[in-house]
């Protein structure tokens, strides 16, 4: 593909939210066949982390179909080793062929593939496909939050109202006590993708992410709870840029833009908070 060509299609994000929506849907189709199966496991980040076949073979079918498709975009998934040519790119693929890989291993259904398109530092395509759960998150830079093809939108809590959270026992002791005593902490989700995705929808009003987190993890659902009137940023409330040499961030918080300014004032990450 030439520039001027590449220059055209990156205008055009709905196309590459039908590309990669597509592929996502391929991709958990793919990955169900394993789903249940004890497919083989293998241990990363010096035994932290597991990845599985499926996340092998999902993140290859990925990489077929999106790089033939747009071979002048860059390229940055969980499973691939890293190339630093994508830093040159303009425009690059965020990939989590299997976001939740323990509870897709435990059988548990909350698992999704992630997959973004973010053009200059911000996702402007992206897609969360659960294929256990029969639900596909959606949304580009201009469009709505979309569930199943219909419209999503965050809760409508206040500040001064409980709010359900998504964050470990042990971080609420990070909020302060006039914040504290509001927040219902809800059952773990073990996918972050569809955790930020629950937010979007208006299951939860907020969650904790710790430090840690990766590109991977948050492209696509950051552009997906910012479409449904919801932010993802760091402690500081500055969203995320991605596709820079380091992929890591730090504690985050996401929730509407209602709640969230006020959940920022009152979280202290440094105050009797574990680790990840």
């Amino acid at each position: 593909m030439d520039s001027k060509q590449d220059s055209v299609q990156t205008l055009d994000w709905q196309e590459d939210l039908a590309l990669i929506t597509d592929a996502a849907t391929q991709a958990g189709a793919l990955a169900m066949t394993y789903f249940g199966a004890d497919p083989e496991v293998w241990w990363k980040n010096k035994g932290q982390s597991p990845v599985s076949a499926a996340d092998y073979a999902a993140n290859t079918l990925l990489l077929e179909v999106l790089r033939t498709a747009r071979p002048a975009y860059g390229w940055l998934s969980e499973e691939t080793d890293d190339d630093e040519s994508r830093l040159r790119c303009d425009t690059v693929f965020v990939i989590d062929p299997i976001d939740g890989t323990r509870a897709f291993l435990a059988g548990n259904a909350t698992w999704c593939v992630s997959v973004a398109v973010v053009h200059k530092g911000r996702p402007v395509a992206g897609v969360l496909v659960a294929p256990a759960l029969d639900e596909v998150f959606t949304a580009t830079a201009a469009g709505a939050a979309m569930l199943n093809s219909q419209p999503i939108t965050v809760a409508t809590r206040e500040p001064h109202q409980s709010l359900r959270v998504a964050t470990p026992p042990e971080l609420l002791k990070a909020f302060d006590e006039d914040v504290r005593h509001r927040l219902e902490r809800v059952e773990h989700v073990p996918s972050l993708a569809y955790r930020l995705a629950m937010v979007a929808a208006g299951r939860i009003d907020a969650t904790l992410v710790f430090k840690n987190s990766h590109d991977w993890d948050l492209a696509a659902a950051d552009l997906i709870l910012q479409r449904a009137g919801g932010a993802l940023s760091d402690i500081d409330g500055k969203p995320l840029l991605y596709n820079r040499p380091t992929v890591r961030h730090g504690h985050l918080l996401a929730g509407s833009d209602a709640v969230l300014p006020s959940l920022l004032t009152a979280f202290a990450p440094g105050k009797n908070t574990a680790q990840q």
